[in-house]
């Protein structure tokens, strides 16, 4: 996802988001060493979870 998609959520949105990302990475783990199709989706998946939660510390400073 974009930063700026990312920014339009709320913090439930973004929470939900999250958990769903941890999930699919915990599923590519697993598949890991059974052969993945698409190893790159490891690494765009960490930098998913990364960026959204910069934008949860950024919006958890500002209230």
């Amino acid at each position: 996802m974009k930063t700026k998609e990312l920014r339009a959520l709320g913090i439930a949105e973004l929470n939900q988001k999250l958990q769903e990302l941890k999930k699919q990475l915990m599923d590519l783990e697993f598949k890991r060493y059974s052969g993945v199709d698409k190893p790159h989706l490891f690494k765009q998946t960490k930098r998913d979870i990364a960026r959204i939660l910069t934008i949860l510390r950024e919006k958890k400073e500002v209230k």
